[in-house]
């Protein structure tokens, strides 16, 4: 089958903001398993971890004799260039690990409805009204701490705390990561502009920033800060496992549709110019349906499954008992967020 390749008009003002988040993969140019992959074979743009998307995609050959090819990569490098690519992109499928670089994809007209029995498997909640893509995994927002350092007392009631004088030199994160700048796009949704503003002012002169979650979390755990925002399963892995980089802390829940009890959603669609549409709406529906959550909830993931009834991993608190704030995904400006955080000196 010959695919499309026309392009998708496109704004100038979109495509380099996302390139000044994170940069393409050499020129454009596909990587080889990708451009040798036959017509029949699906390509998936993959931004979630490799490691579980690997799983999803051999248990989804080895069930319907479907070749997946991946393309690993970053939140914001696969969806700025899947907008690059417009309707001539070789992707059929993109997996995103939060929900805003999709977000920029179906902005850009470049996906095609989700099947309606594939929607209907997976809350309102977890997905976005437009029915453009749907969520296939969730992950939340937590604070991890030194307890040596902060007694429960001492916790801050909400993030928005965070921005305050006192917790100058006494917390960390992770700015650059697509993970922290979907949690400032919730704020943002949640908070406005002017109040996200002055919380990023407040973040540039309290928090020490760190290269990723995990780096995050070890520094709490080896003393350096008394606290970090990162998401939930960095620690429940390292808990899983030999507890290295978390033995030293615990996680605080902000709870009380604080913005800092924010789910991210990860998001799944169908490009609009796949010539694959049948299959890759079919990986869609095995992804969000009761193998594809199962492997989810019983791997190494510690994510949390988003179908209805598909049960988290049990060392998990119930994803209903987090009092997450209620936030379309779809409305998370993934564009404003990298102007503010810009603009704070964060990026």
């Amino acid at each position: 089958m010959t695919r499309r390749r026309s392009r998708t008009a496109l704004t100038a003002g979109l495509v380099a903001v996302m390139l000044g988040l994170t940069a393409c993969s050499d020129d454009g140019a596909e990587p080889d398993a990708v451009a040798g992959a036959s017509d029949d074979a699906l390509v998936v743009y993959n931004a979630q971890h490799e490691q579980l998307t690997q799983e999803w995609a051999d248990a989804f050959t080895e069930e319907t004799g479907i070749e997946v090819v991946l393309r690993n990569g970053s939140d914001a490098e696969l969806g700025n260039q899947l907008v690059q690519e417009g309707d001539q992109s070789r992707a059929d499928v993109f997996l995103t690990e939060n929900s805003p670089a999709i977000s920029l994809v179906e902005n850009a007209g470049l996906l095609a409805p989700v099947d309606q029995t594939t929607l209907d498997q997976v809350p309102a909640q977890y997905r976005p009204s437009s029915g453009q893509w749907t969520g296939i995994a969730a992950r939340s927002t937590v604070f991890v701490y030194d307890p040596d350092e902060l007694t429960e007392a001492e916790l801050p009631a909400s993030i928005m705390d965070l921005a305050d004088p006192a917790w100058k030199g006494r917390w960390g994160a992770a700015p650059g990561g697509a993970d922290f700048q979907a949690i400032v796009s919730a704020i943002l949704e949640l908070e406005g502009a002017d109040a996200t503003t002055a919380w990023l002012d407040g973040m540039k002169d309290n928090a020490t920033v760190y290269q990723n979650n995990i780096a995050t979390m070890k520094a709490v755990n080896a003393g350096e800060i008394p606290g970090g925002v990162i998401y939930h399963y960095y620690w429940y892995r390292d808990q899983d496992g030999t507890k290295e980089n978390s033995g030293n802390t615990q996680l605080h829940y902000f709870r009380n549709q604080d913005p800092g009890a924010f789910v991210s959603v990860s998001g799944g669609g169908v490009l609009a110019s796949s010539e694959n549409q049948d299959d890759a709406q079919t990986f869609l529906a095995f992804l969000t349906g009761s193998t594809g959550q199962d492997i989810l909830g019983t791997g190494y993931s510690m994510e949390y499954p988003v179908a209805t009834g598909a049960p988290a991993n049990p060392a998990l608190p119930p994803l209903d008992t987090l009092q997450a704030p209620q936030v379309d995904p779809s409305t998370l400006n993934s564009v404003e967020v990298t102007d503010l955080m810009t603009d704070a000196g964060l990026l």
